[in-house]
């Protein structure tokens, strides 16, 4: 039976979604040199090279995209989906058998079904998201040279998995020309002090509980099971300065120009088609097997996709700049580089993860040239390049709780969490 969010429902989830905080721990003071964090951190110095600087830095033949190359990838991710999926259909019949039943009995059949379905699960999502990360390489023009062939790709892959291409498209394009920027940036914008009414005489309940570990772990959930679909939909986490009604399926919507509306119109139209799909499953085979196959893998994604672009842009080491301090080159060293799952990261998520300062300066890198490209880039900018090897689940725990808000006022800012 299908779940229906009445008005107040939806209500109280935005309400509780809007209270996280996309923050970081520290805020700025200006220096003729660079800018001070509080806490008595190191000077924080601002970074003056240009584009042309970094990019002659880097080797030509790492900007070439091999379409077959790129294919190639795309392919394997296919396979190897289908593959899991026609494992999965196995696991049923097999594990209700009369054979494993007369070995395990009834109760330790059991225990191998639902631990076999939890590793599909698992790996499913991983490489569910491994076709949303291809779709996100096309979106950038990053796997081929053919725009047709991008886009035909990307939209197939993406509609596939409830995320509306060009609309995305276009506002990640817009991520990518104003990252790091309080005023123009369009996802993870931090909130500021004056928002959440801290070392004000008002008390709200967030005072109370706020730092309790049930709280925490309520929004964590909250953030990586509907933060991006609600981010698509109601623009939740996404440009504060946005009017009401902002979403990325609305086509008049303040995040496209005019000659994007048919773009966005054939976006909305895939989404329904996959909705479709997904209605005709479910009547065909019901509803648990719907979800077994499809529907937690799903959520799988929003899951990993959240959680890779939360850290990539949420430390208390990475700066925000207000526009008379942000640069193009200022803004894309806002991000860290995490090793992410270790090799299943870098196999199933194509380096998302463990490469994405690079990807910010040049989104057209191909995935498979960033390894090499983040050497000379590092070699170029220095302390201006993050990187953490530090466990990921415990530094979205860490960081959630530390990273809520900075202050009204500076040009140069870090989060802050009192």
């Amino acid at each position: 039976m299908p779940i229906r969010l009445d008005q107040l429902t939806l209500t109280i989830l935005l309400t509780l979604y809007h209270h996280i905080a996309w923050g970081d721990n520290m805020v700025s003071s200006d220096h003729s040199s660079g800018t001070q964090r509080d806490k008595g951190l190191a000077e924080y110095n601002l970074m003056d090279l240009s584009m042309r600087d970094i990019r002659s830095a880097i080797p030509p033949h790492l900007f070439i995209r091999k379409t077959w190359l790129g294919l190639l990838y795309a392919g394997r991710d296919i396979t190897v989906t289908a593959f899991l999926w026609k494992a999965a259909t196995y696991i049923d019949p097999v594990c209700k058998g009369h054979y494993i039943h007369s070995v395990l009995a009834p109760g330790g059949a059991e225990v191998i079904r639902w631990f076999l379905w939890a590793t599909y699960w698992w790996f499913q999502g991983l490489s569910f998201t491994s076709l949303w990360v291809i779709g996100h390489e096309c979106g950038h023009g990053a796997l081929s040279p053919s725009r047709i062939l991008c886009d035909t790709l990307g939209y197939i892959l993406h509609t596939a998995l409830w995320t509306p291409y060009f609309s995305w498209k276009f506002s990640h394009r817009l991520h990518h020309s104003y990252s790091g920027s309080m005023e123009r940036d369009e996802i993870f914008i931090p909130q500021l002090r004056s928002d959440l009414h801290v070392d004000t005489d008002s008390t709200s309940y967030k005072e109370y509980i706020g730092d309790t570990p049930l709280y925490t772990c309520i929004m964590l959930l909250c953030q990586q099971l509907i933060g991006f679909p609600l981010y698509l939909v109601f623009n939740v986490s996404g440009q504060p300065r946005y009017p009401k009604g902002t979403s990325h399926l609305n086509p008049s919507s303040i995040i496209f120009a005019r000659w994007h509306r048919n773009s966005v119109i054939l976006s909305n139209a895939g989404i329904l088609f996959m909705a479709g799909i997904v209605m005709c499953f479910k009547e065909t085979y019901g509803t648990a097997a719907l979800w077994k196959y499809y529907g937690i893998p799903w959520m799988a994604v929003t899951h990993w996709v959240t959680m890779i672009t939360y850290l990539q842009h949420t430390d208390p080491k990475l700066p925000r700049f207000r526009m008379s301090k942000w640069t193009f080159t200022r803004g894309a060293t806002c991000t860290v580089d995490r090793n992410f799952l270790g090799w299943l990261g870098r196999f199933f998520f194509h380096d998302a993860a463990h490469y994405h300062v690079v990807h910010h300066f040049f989104p057209q890198m191909p995935f498979y040239n960033c390894e090499e490209g983040t050497k000379h880039l590092k070699s170029l900018i220095g302390e201006h390049y993050n990187y953490s090897d530090a466990p990921i689940f415990q530094t979205l725990w860490r960081n959630y709780k530390v990273c809520r808000f900075v202050e009204d006022e500076g040009e140069v800012l870090f989060y802050k969490d009192r």
